[in-house]
């Protein structure tokens, strides 16, 4: 079974002794590679010396030293690549060992464990596999837990739909944007997914909000659960969320954790926001010293309610790179859903659109509605209209022009949606 007892319950004071002596072994490990090799520091004897003669890697320096630069072990050793779309220049590729697979798998089937899958249960696997970490992660996980396991990978709704019934898949990898999707085709099915055996549904890859959380699990009657990973670091696996959905616990065995200002680098204590770093401790291949991973989000070592003493992290509020600049002012997608979704009416997509107009940036939100809503009055329309432009006025400070649309009329994706469309 995978409830590590004695590790996910670990003192804090054990636990960062042990952080030490896996941080100096990571050190030694990360210098065999080309880009840490002239790295001045051979060992520290503190978290915080650590941080104070250790610079910060980026992604671009994974991109500046495409392909092999951060290979830490023999090419005979590694035994995996995974990458990046590289739609933006070179890829960020990620190799792993036979062990660094092996460790992937322990964390993702903790990670499942925790929510409370047990052997037994079916789970169906809608995301893609391939150079993309997210379906071969939890496929790994499913498989050591011992659950029957489907690799259906993304798209062709009807069928999903026939392999949740067929099969009684109770356990579910989606992305939140698709799971929304999915319900409609339930509804042209005619066939309501709270019939079925549906229990979890493992909701990630994406940002999204807690009102789209909400509305999935209410729509399924299920409990969905956020995970968290990066492909630079293993892929999922990372962080989870417990049965108690009050953060996402971060194994602290398996990565070393910060939360630093994200315009001066500056690390943050506990509680504040910022941008989460992370540093590899277990990783052969490719370890990776102080990651600036770009989430935005806020850290806290209070114990949880599920006995867990690592830490855990808020939901990401969003990427440092994706915020949005409106005429000065600072803004985030997830700032925009959150809104919308928790008003009554307002359907299952949306799209932000950002525009020049007269030199001014013009602000465009793109709101499926209800088919109900749709089909009624006029007033009903302008009403609703009217009460999105004024939420999102009060949560974002930017008056947008809200556009209601018929359901299914704005685009949908096969892999992760594309929320943003910036035109200027």
């Amino acid at each position: 079974m995978y409830w590590e007892e004695n590790i996910e319950t670990l003192g804090v004071e054990e636990l960062k002794k042990q952080q030490l002596k896996l941080l100096n072994l990571t050190i030694t490990q990360a210098k065999k590679s080309p880009f840490y090799k002239n790295y001045a520091v051979d060992k520290v004897d503190s978290l915080t010396a650590f941080q104070e003669r250790v610079p910060f890697t980026r992604k671009q320096d994974l991109r500046d030293n495409f392909p092999y630069g951060f290979l830490a072990t023999d090419l005979k050793n590694s035994i995996r690549l995974h990458s990046s779309s590289g739609t933006t220049g070179n890829p960020t590729v990620v190799f792993h060992t036979k062990k660094d697979i092996e460790e992937w798998t322990n964390q993702v089937a903790r990670c499942m464990y925790m929510i409370g899958m047990r052997p037994g249960d079916v789970f169906q696997n809608t995301m893609g596999y391939g150079l993309f970490t997210g379906g071969l992660g939890f496929h790994y996980g499913a498989e050591a837990l011992g659950a029957l396991t489907i690799p259906i990978g993304p798209g062709n709704s009807k069928r999903q739909i026939w392999f949740m019934q067929t099969f009684g898949s109770n356990v579910v990898h989606i992305l939140p944007s698709y799971a929304l999707r999915l319900y409609s085709h339930f509804e042209e099915e005619k066939i309501d997914p709270k019939g079925l055996k549906l229990r979890i549904f493992i909701i990630g890859s994406e940002p999204h909000s807690e009102e789209m959380r909400q509305q999935i699990e209410q729509l399924y009657g299920v409990k969905a659960y956020n995970s968290y990973g990066l492909s630079e670091v293993c892929g999922p696996g990372v962080g989870f969320e417990c049965q108690h959905q009050c953060g996402i616990h971060i194994w602290e065995d398996y990565y070393l954790v910060e939360i630093i200002d994200p315009q001066t680098g500056k690390v943050l204590p506990d509680g504040e926001e910022g941008e989460l770093v992370l540093t590899t401790l277990k990783r052969e291949a490719m370890p990776l010293l102080r990651y600036r991973t770009g989430d935005l989000t806020r850290a806290t070592s209070s114990k949880c309610a599920c006995g867990r003493s690592h830490l855990r992290i808020d939901r990401i509020k969003g990427r440092a790179d994706d915020m949005l600049i409106i005429n000065g002012v600072n803004l985030f997608p997830i700032q925009i859903e959150k809104t919308i979704m928790g008003i009554p009416g307002v359907g299952k997509n949306y799209l932000i659109e950002i525009k020049k107009e007269n030199y001014m940036d013009k602000l465009y939100v793109k709101v499926e509605v209800d088919k109900e809503i749709f089909e009624g009055t006029l007033a009903g329309l302008t009403q609703l209209q009217n009460r999105i432009t004024e939420e999102l006025r009060s949560e974002i400070t930017v008056s947008p022009v809200v556009q209601l649309s018929e359901p299914g009329s704005l685009p949908v994706w096969e892999g992760k949606a594309k929320r943003v469309n910036d035109l200027r």
